[in-house]
C-alpha cells in the first residue's frame, strides 16, 4: 500500500477514524534527516500497508495539525490507534526500531 497524503482534509478520516494503527510521518522538504528516514517509511508502507496505514504529513503545509500533537522537531514519527497516539520516534533511526514499533502495535 502506498503512504497517504496527510492534510486537514483528510485527517480526521484517514488517522482519527481508521479501523487499523496508523504509522505518520511528521516531515519537511528543508530537513535531511526526514530525507534519510523517508525511504525506511515507504519500506515500512510495502511491507506491513495491509495492517497498519502509512502516511506522511508536511509541517510546513499543516502547521495546525503539527502544532495539535506538539511536533517540535522532524522528523516525528506517530503511532495512532483508535485515534490515539499510543508510540512515538523523533529523528531519524534504523528500520528495525520503526519495525520493533509497528509489530508492539499489532501485537506481533
Amino acid at each position: 500500500m502506498a503512504e497517504i497524503i496527510l492534510n486537514e482534509s483528510n485527517w480526521e478520516e484517514e488517522v482519527i477514524k481508521s479501523d487499523i494503527p496508523v504509522m505518520i510521518d511528521f516531515w519537511a522538504a528543508w530537513c535531511a534527516p526526514c530525507l534519510i528516514i523517508s525511504p525506511v517509511v515507504e519500506e515500512i508502507s510495502n511491507e506491513y500497508g495491509d495492517k497498519i496505514k502509512v502516511g506522511k504529513l508536511n509541517v510546513d503545509e499543516n502547521p495546525s495539525i503539527a502544532g495539535r500533537y506538539s511536533i517540535m522537531g522532524i522528523p516525528t514519527i506517530l503511532f495512532f490507534k483508535d485515534g490515539n497516539i499510543v508510540d512515538q520516534v523523533v529523528g531519524a533511526v534504523p528500520k528495525r526500531i520503526l519495525e520493533e514499533k509497528v509489530k508492539k502495535i499489532l501485537n506481533e
